[in-house]
């Protein structure tokens, strides 16, 4: 396989960090690389030809460590008591029941409405949003605490995540119109992708997600994680959270979930993304 400039920058920038050869090696051989192509290319960074080829061990298990959402049946969250309706403990998935009112979701939508753009993903190698057709949705964004509404909805969703207010990213907001749905995916960064460490090394990596569903969904629509076998139905001010970055910084694979076709009406959610360090 042939290096483009990306790659080139990108095992340039890592010899620089100080990353050891089994990591750069590992990511590459994950983005697709073989054994060989990725130990010629690092040894042309690392030493030139006489450098030794490395012998991966297999990447460690993920180890789920204690979750930081408490263990109650019903949390007090920052203005607010929330109920737990069920909780899943691999993957580390919690399904919330009332975290926003009634009222706070169709102000959630109305507010996004006016701000609403194609969504995009972030490309793997470039590290550049684009737009995909694996997701066929509309977004908007919110700045942390931008106003009142919204620096409540921030203050309630870190307190439920038990997680600083200032790691949080902003809320957004996301609607499928019939046929809109987001094939399966990590909210994580790939750490293989060379794209990903302009997005991880000032704030981290994402550590959990919270998805409150604004409204109820007439046919289609629901949360899929398919390693699981798990899948959530929208259900109007419920919050699905899931935890995907233990305390070690190894990342869950059985997070890798999707929002399923809409088949009727419209979907409305708003997310809450979580990071290691202030975003």
């Amino acid at each position: 396989m042939k290096l483009d400039s990306d790659w080139r920058d990108w095992l340039a920038e890592n010899v620089e960090r100080g990353c050891t050869v089994e990591t750069i090696v590992g990511s590459m051989v994950g983005a697709g690389f073989t054994e060989d192509a990725a130990n010629r290319a690092v040894k042309r960074f690392m030493g030139g030809e006489s450098a030794q080829p490395v012998v991966r061990e297999p990447n460690p298990f993920y180890v789920y460590d204690d979750c930081p959402v408490p263990k109650s049946n019903v949390i007090r969250a920052f203005d607010r008591d929330i109920r737990v309706v069920m909780r899943v403990q691999q993957p580390q998935v919690i399904l919330f029941a009332d975290v926003l009112s009634e009222e706070e979701c169709d102000q959630m939508i109305e507010r996004s409405r006016d701000r609403l753009k194609r969504s995009t993903t972030v490309n793997g190698t470039t590290g550049v949003d684009e737009v995909i057709s694996n997701r066929t949705s509309e977004g908007a964004v919110f700045q942390r605490g931008e106003d009142s509404l919204i620096d409540r909805i921030d203050r309630r969703t870190s307190a439920l995540m038990n997680w600083p207010l200032e790691n949080g990213e902003g809320l957004q907001t996301l609607r499928y119109l019939p046929g809109g749905e987001y094939k399966p995916h990590f909210d994580y960064f790939p750490p293989e992708d060379p794209g990903s460490w302009q997005h991880v090394s000032i704030p981290g990596q994402r550590v959990a997600t919270l998805i409150v569903y604004l409204n109820d969904v007439e046919s289609g629509g629901a949360t899929a994680f398919p390693e699981a076998g798990l899948s959530v139905t929208p259900k109007k001010g419920g919050a699905l959270y899931f935890r995907y970055c233990n305390g070690e910084g190894q990342l869950d694979p059985l997070t890798r979930h999707c929002g399923e076709m809409v088949n009727a009406g419209e979907k409305w959610i708003m997310t809450k993304w979580m990071r290691q360090r202030g975003f």
